[in-house]
């Protein structure tokens, strides 16, 4: 299902609705909102440094830039599903205990972050799924406010327990009604800043740029019904400049257009030559030149001239061109190389995919996991340094240890997504797959519990996120501990993001 027809699909009401959005609404199971480091310089795993000391720790670069408070309700609920939440107390109420921590008080907001964890004491990390067994990288600052961990939420104060009017017709079929102690908590941070202003002034210009290049043409309303600047501002929280959040943000737009212009079931039937042919047969071709639009091919005299007509005939092509255009002026090639290597193994997933679909095959949840490794917020994520101002070496992005955190961080955000997107994309005849689907089809379980076993996976992703970045920050560079925190910040502005977006809601 593209991005502007979920935008635009009519409200999902069922009850699993409300089940996604209590997890995409619920911060009793969030981690610090800054991602934790360690105090030691090194961590068991990693090799000894000692001839070379480490650098110093530099200040959290996230603190630096507005809104340090985190918004006690961004999240909501607000989103799909929210009318089957309990709503939590008015600002005016006063907190339960344990709230402050998560952002709670009697003024609506947190204090600054920062603040907040330098007055809680360092505890013990209760391991990677929340059981018992103490971390094995001491030193790991951790501020749980009470047993972690993924089906812990019972066990912990929440802002509301009272009982939602619904029954679980998904669940053990008894209609027995389903309180929000049966709904797990995400292990997801919130988001470090909230900045309406800055997420409209990259909204506007999305939108003109949108038009001057005739992308979603006649469309331009819904594009902007997306938000995908509001997603921009909340994910990039280390940069406050309008034009280079932009530049970021057509370069993600660029992206997911594709989906809405090659990979639906009314896409073109025309190869790039004007010739007849079938959307399904050109996706191949098209991606092709979607590639040539980012790296720039060099033909003999003769062809680069009808090639030129070729980009220069299609939005998406040109969407592609001018969006590398923008960001190589904050970006250096090295990072404009790591994106366009990111964006080409996404164009390899969306083949994969579209070979399920043309099979009419359902992949098995190891083969779809595979796939949604690139064929993730990958391409997003790649120039989290270009937009901050600073720049990740390629020794460091390539180290297989920093790979694994970076891929690990890309298909957790993901799943997120998989969430949120699974009411929606009921509608779309069975044409789109997400990991519930996928998941109920191959344990032939109920979708409900495929939403469970969706934010497991999704928790197991995080804790070993946190778990392997830790350590690495503390023995890399300062860039890779920055970038390792945009990382971390990335989760929580998608999270919030994906909870509040007319993309998959209607506001009114």
């Amino acid at each position: 299902m593209s991005v502007l027809s979920r935008a635009a699909a009519p409200p999902a009401t069922d009850e699993v609705a409300g089940v996604v959005a209590a997890l995409l609404t619920n911060l009793d199971h969030a981690p610090p909102a800054r991602l934790p480091t360690a105090d030691e310089p090194s961590a068991p795993d990693i090799p000894d440094t000692s001839e070379t000391p480490a650098p110093e720790p530099v200040s959290a670069p996230l603190g630096d830039m507005t809104g340090a408070a985190v918004p006690f309700r961004l999240l909501g609920p607000r989103g799909l599903g929210a009318p089957f939440v309990p709503r939590p107390p008015a600002p005016d109420d006063d907190p339960p205990d344990g709230a402050a921590a998560h952002g709670g008080g009697g003024t609506g907001q947190a204090g600054p972050v920062i603040a907040q964890a330098d007055a809680l004491p360092v505890v013990p990390d209760p391991g990677p799924e929340g059981t018992d067994e103490p971390s094995d990288l001491p030193g790991i600052r951790r501020f749980p406010q009470g047993p972690t961990g993924f089906g812990t939420t019972s066990l912990r104060p929440t802002l509301s327990r009272t009982t939602v009017s619904r029954t679980d017709s998904d669940g053990d079929g008894q209609g027995r009604p389903a309180s929000r102690r049966d709904i797990p908590a995400l292990y997801c941070p919130p988001p470090v800043r909230d900045d309406p202003l800055l997420a409209e002034a990259v909204n506007e210009g999305i939108t003109l740029w949108a038009q001057s290049i005739g992308l979603y043409e006649g469309r331009l309303d819904e594009l902007r019904k997306a938000d995908f600047g509001r997603l921009i501002m909340l994910a990039h929280p280390d940069c406050d400049d309008p034009d280079r959040l932009l530049a970021a943000a057509k370069c993600a737009v660029s992206e997911w257009s594709v989906d809405d212009y090659y990979c639906e079931e009314d896409a073109d039937d025309r190869a790039p030559d004007g010739t007849p042919s079938s959307a399904e047969a050109e996706l191949g071709p098209r991606l092709e030149l979607a590639a040539a639009a980012i790296d720039p091919v060099h033909l003999p005299a003769a062809y680069q001239a009808q090639l030129e007509c070729a980009l220069e005939a299609d939005p998406i092509l040109r969407a592609f061109r001018t969006s590398f255009e923008h960001l190589s002026h904050y970006a250096t090639p090295a990072q404009l190389a790591r994106l366009r290597t990111e964006i080409a193994g996404w164009f390899i997933a969306l083949g994969a995919e579209a070979g399920w679909r043309t099979a009419g095959r359902m992949p098995p949840v190891w083969e779809y996991l595979t796939n949604r490794q690139p064929h993730s917020f990958l391409p997003c994520m790649a120039p989290i340094d270009a937009v901050g101002g600073y720049e990740l070496s390629a020794p460091e992005y390539t180290d297989p240890r920093v790979r694994r955190v970076v891929t690990t961080a890309a298909l957790a955000a993901q799943m997120v997504n998989d969430l949120y997107s699974m009411a929606r994309e009921d509608l779309s005849g069975g044409r789109e797959f997400n990991l519930p689907t996928v998941l109920a089809a191959e344990e032939d379980c109920p979708r409900r519990e495929a939403v469970r076993r969706t934010a497991e996976i999704h928790d197991e992703l995080m804790h070993r996120f946190e778990r392997e970045a830790a350590p690495l920050a503390a023995a890399g560079s300062p860039e890779l501990r920055r970038f390792l925190g945009g990382l971390w910040a990335w989760q929580g502005g998608n999270r919030a993001w994906h909870a509040d977006s007319r993309r998959y809601h209607d506001k009114g």
